[in-house]
């Protein structure tokens, strides 16, 4: 029974932005270990133009970046980044992907997978919005909470876009409020804290 449940046992962390996000996700992968045993991913709005996210983060953390394909397994050490024009789900701890949901007005991926991992991850979960226009991911986040999950925004002052994790503040359903460093500072110890 122990191995079944063991699959889970590590922490998935997602991490929403859009607009800035990049300054973001690079500030956050760099203070990261590689053997901290946590999932990354990074959902980040992009409709139109492919993701270059896989290209560019590999320099950043000794983690492989890999950008997610359908069926593809979640594992801890990783760091998965949502391809454009999807929506992501878990399912068996496999990604799924799905034609984007809706393709026009603000996206809502964000939105969309932490709903997901509510569902359908039993392990811990971390939900950190970035910087990035409009407000998606805020509305899930109180969910995150009720499952047990812990929230992240980024310091408003310290992002590019303040949108995204102003919106989410607003929800009241935020448990810290944090530069990109000190994110990673926390997730450490949420890792370390089995």
């Amino acid at each position: 029974m122990k191995a079944e449940s063991s699959a889970k046992d590590f922490p998935v962390v997602c991490v929403g932005g859009s607009a800035g996000g990049l300054d973001a996700y690079t500030r956050l992968l760099r203070h990261l270990p590689a053997d901290m045993g946590v999932a990354i991913v990074i959902v980040n709005h992009l409709r139109t133009v492919a993701t270059l996210l896989h290209e560019i983060l590999p320099r950043y953390t000794e983690m492989p970046v890999e950008l997610i394909t359908d069926r593809l397994l979640i594992e801890p050490n990783h760091v998965f980044i949502i391809p454009e024009k999807r929506d992501l789900h878990i399912l068996d701890e496999e990604f799924r992907l799905e034609p984007i949901s809706k393709p026009r007005g603000w996206p809502d991926v964000i939105t969309v997978f932490l709903r997901s991992l509510t569902a359908h991850w039993d392990g811990k979960l971390i939900a950190v919005i970035v910087s990035g226009f409009d407000g998606d991911g805020a509305a899930a986040l109180c969910g995150i909470k009720e499952v047990g999950g812990i929230t992240i925004a980024q310091k408003p002052d310290s992002a590019a876009q303040p949108d995204m994790p102003e919106s989410a503040i607003a929800s009241g359903c935020v448990d810290f409020i944090l530069s990109p460093e000190e994110i990673a500072r926390e997730i450490i110890r949420i890792a370390h804290a089995e």
